[in-house]
């Protein structure tokens, strides 16, 4: 009954579009008061001690770094030498892109940053270049989702906070499998480029013009070096160097770049602030509801009825995949890693899978959720660029944007080495 109270409480909030976290903590404290085992002020002790957390700190931190960079004039800078690079091949400027949005993704930790950031110059850019509309809006949408994957990342830092992963090996098994979404986005790009060559212009390719626009944008591409160098190095802890990426940010936005203005300050902390506490309302919600699943042992029995119904760890990952995909669709992802990530990784290691191999799975899996109907988040921040509806970037183009991140998601899956590698080498 109380396993069914927290879930149907849940449900029925998020049916009559109650905000995410008030979903959690509606169920969580249905299901406390039906038990009658424990008071009710144990819930609010739980929701402070959820989020009173020296992990947790890297959250507001590392959004403040990429607001820092962003307001600094580095999406430009990136955009320019991601297009100088592979501007020339076939759909060029569209693969440019979802490259600026790979190493954007390095600064920011944030999918929607990144779609306001790179779209912002690149969709007027496509479309100037004779790219559909269609397609330039799907295709910032989609690569949006590699700033969640390529570290730092928001979601693997919560990943981490309720399974206990280290935070840095997520970040370098991040690395490979965003390169590998990258690159199979990609190749829908050049499809587009060969089938719509006479309409698109492409620019002809020049080494000192790449030369050029990697100077101009050297002070972004140090900052992922400065963060996992220090991590590994042993120099600070990722929560520390969170704080100093917000330090280096202002440094390169005011003195190196000469773009951010101390004016520019109140718009950066109050956008960081905003989303931070967001996603930290979220987290602390998620702990009264995460405290009624341990108490009732959800975990376990999932786990027992997973591997029941699995037999082999293959199958089973095939069936998380179709689950957090179905998941993805619909619930925001730090509340699907928070309520998912607990129940699920019990059952994971039972099959074998390294609890960082999961992660990254399920990473993936979410991510690919921020570009997908109804609630893709990335959708309506594409779509806001434009001034348009939504519709416009639910097309096709994004159906087969989707249908290569799955293929990449399969291989991330079923190649622990593509995940693993990193890890295992900074780790020897």
């Amino acid at each position: 009954m109380i396993t069914a109270a927290l879930f149907g409480g849940f449900l029925v909030c998020l049916f009559f579009s109650t905000p995410i976290a008030l979903c959690l903590a509606g169920g969580g404290l249905l299901a406390t008061f039906l038990s009658g085992n424990v008071q009710l002020f144990v819930c609010a002790q739980k929701l402070f001690a959820s989020i009173d957390s020296f992990t947790l700190m890297a959250i507001p931190f590392f959004m403040i770094a990429g607001n820092l960079m962003s307001s600094g004039g580095i999406s430009k800078r990136l955009c320019d030498f991601a297009n100088a690079l592979i501007g020339w091949i076939p759909g060029g400027l569209a693969c440019a892109s979802i490259l600026a949005c790979m190493i954007f993704g390095a600064l920011s930790g944030s999918p929607t940053a990144t779609v306001a950031a790179i779209g912002g110059i690149l969709v007027p850019a496509l479309i100037e270049n004779g790219y559909s509309r269609k397609f330039s809006l799907a295709t910032i949408a989609v690569a949006g989702l590699l700033g969640t994957i390529i570290p730092p990342s928001t979601i693997m830092i919560t990943y981490s906070s309720c399974t206990d992963a280290s935070i840095g090996s997520m970040f370098m098994g991040g690395i490979l499998p965003g390169i590998a979404l990258g690159i199979c986005m990609m190749v829908i790009a050049v499809i587009y480029g060969v089938q719509h060559q006479d309409e698109i212009t492409s620019i002809p390719f020049s080494l000192a013009r790449v030369g050029k626009t990697f100077v101009r944008g050297i002070g972004a591409f140090l900052m992922p070096v400065i963060i996992l160098g220090g991590i590994y190095t042993g120099i600070f802890t990722p929560t520390e160097s969170a704080a100093i990426a917000c330090i280096y940010g202002l440094i390169v936005g005011i003195f190196f770049y000469r773009e951010l203005r101390v004016s520019d300050l109140k718009q950066v902390l109050t956008g960081s602030a905003t989303a931070s506490a967001m996603v930290m309302i979220i987290i602390a919600c998620a702990g009264i509801f995460g405290m009624v699943m341990t108490r009732e042992q959800i975990p376990a029995k999932v786990a027992t009825f997973l591997i029941a119904v699995s037999g082999n760890k293959y199958i089973f990952l095939l069936l998380v995949n179709i689950m957090l995909l179905i998941v993805g669709c619909f619930l925001e992802t730090t509340a699907a890693i928070l309520i998912i990530a607990p129940v699920l990784l019990p059952a994971a290691t039972a099959f074998g899978i390294n609890p960082i191999h999961f992660g990254i799975i399920m990473c993936v899996n979410l991510a690919i959720g921020c570009a997908t109907p109804p609630l893709g988040v990335n959708l309506y921040v594409a779509a806001g660029l434009t001034h348009d509806k939504v519709d416009m970037v639910v097309n096709k183009h994004l159906l087969w944007y989707i249908l290569a991140s799955i293929v990449a998601l399969l291989i991330i899956t079923y190649c622990e080495p593509l995940v693993m590698l990193l890890p295992n080498m900074m780790a020897s």
